[in-house]
């Protein structure tokens, strides 16, 4: 197989990173456990991710090609092993928020160099969308393992044990295991060298210029309040389970991954239905659906005491209701970027991508933010009840979006679902 370390390496980069970046619910939950932080503190770990994902991406839009997509990569792997390592050796809250920053850090170095260097590494577009599809497909691999991996070193008999610490051992090493398989392997980059021609400040007029495009600040907008609420909902899923529906610490962290599960089963099962059914429609029905979810879940939920559950066999069916509301918004958040991408020409892509890049990145962590400070102030069920209103904003905001797509007389052929943040 060509390139055979190159590629095995890129999936086991998306692999550390979908776990490190989706772990955020389930470490909120234990560092409420272990260091006596409260919901609003706990819910700023979603800003020390997010933030720094906006600003290096934004900061290295420019260079990437200067510095190298190899060489920004091991430094991206090595960060994160760094900071795996840290965390079980000095178990506190900063060091919590130092591994969240390195984490998006690195993360936004291995997004940009991982899609770039895949057309390096594929042969023609077949090629690179084969190996595309499986690498997003390991990124929910990962988000689904993040779960169990970390349940498998929580002490329930000890709440304030910091065993599921060793879990930073584990990922340390798989970051170790990219990070050489990279370093034994040659890519050529003599041929994207040229393509750095442009400055910081034309980068960033390009943006300033498409952002002020009515159709595109209404995306903006779309996107930013859909990922507010898919973030609330995702980071404080697994303290739900615990504090509300009253599940022993690993099985709440367990049972969250069934919203990871639903959302990549509705991005499957969106990419075939948007071959015969009108996006906008979709997504309408999808909304719908989502807030009958919530007020068929949440009330549910009131009267549970599951103190006595051991495992998934006796769980509340709260627990697997909710959840569920993940197979209906997972399509759109890819439907809306690929509808915007596909009403601009090609020139101004690189722009709107770090438009979206940025403004997903403050959408979550405004999502986090008001959920946890809503959890604290109010309780888990009117945090999640508070999804109501995103999804009526998103009702209108798609539907405003839409119409202004139509008048500028481009109809708009959508994808398969390989999406996400």
């Amino acid at each position: 197989m060509t390139h055979w370390r190159i590629k095995l390496s890129l999936i086991l980069n998306y692999f550390v990173f979908a776990i490190l970046l989706n772990s955020v619910g389930t470490v909120i939950l234990q560092v409420q456990n272990n260091y006596g932080v409260s919901e609003s503190s706990a819910s700023v770990l979603e800003a020390f991710k997010d933030l720094t994902i906006a600003l290096v991406s934004f900061l290295i839009a420019s260079y990437i090609t200067r510095i190298g997509y190899k060489r920004a990569m091991l430094f991206a792997l090595a960060l994160v092993t760094l900071a795996c390592l840290l965390m079980p050796q000095v178990p506190a809250f900063w060091t919590t928020k130092l591994l969240f920053a390195a984490t998006g850090a690195g993360f936004a170095l291995i997004k940009v160099s991982v899609f770039a260097t895949i057309g390096l590494i594929t042969n023609d577009a077949n090629e690179h969308a084969s190996f595309m599809n499986f690498l997003e497909s390991f990124f929910m691999i990962g988000v689904l393992s993040g779960y169990f991996l970390f349940s498998a070193f929580v002490d329930d008999k000890n709440p304030q044990s910091t065993s599921w610490l060793t879990t930073y051992y584990v990922l340390a090493g798989i970051s170790l295991i990219a990070f050489l398989l990279l370093l034994s392997t040659s890519i050529d980059e003599s041929g994207v060298r040229h393509e750095a021609t442009k400055s910081f400040a034309d980068d960033l007029g390009d943006m300033l210029r498409l952002a002020i495009l009515p159709v595109v600040l209404v995306f903006i907008f779309t996107a930013f309040v859909y990922v507010l609420m898919e973030q609330g909902i995702m980071s404080w899923l697994p303290t739900f389970n615990s504090k509300i529906l009253k599940l022993p610490v690993s099985l709440s962290i367990q049972m969250a991954s069934i919203l990871a599960a639903s959302t990549a089963a509705g991005r499957f099962l969106a990419g075939v239905l948007l071959n015969r059914i009108s996006w906008y429609w979709l997504l309408m029905i999808c909304l719908v659906v989502s807030a009958g979810l919530v007020l068929l879940a949440l009330p549910l939920a009131a009267s549970v005491d599951g103190s006595n559950v051991t495992g998934w066999g006796d769980a509340p069916v709260a627990a697997f209701v909710f959840p569920l509301i993940g197979l209906c918004i997972a399509p759109i958040y890819p439907a809306i970027n690929s509808a915007i991408l596909s009403s601009l020409p090609l020139r101004q892509h690189g722009p709107m991508a770090g438009l979206i890049v940025i403004f997903s990145a403050l959408g979550g962590t405004t999502g986090s933010i008001i959920t946890g400070h809503v959890f604290e102030a109010y309780g888990g069920q009117t945090a999640f009840y508070f999804s109501l209103i995103p999804i009526g904003l998103l009702l209108l905001l798609i539907t405003i979006f839409h119409r202004m797509q139509q008048k500028t007389g481009r109809e708009v052929k959508l994808v398969s679902g390989v999406g996400g943040h």
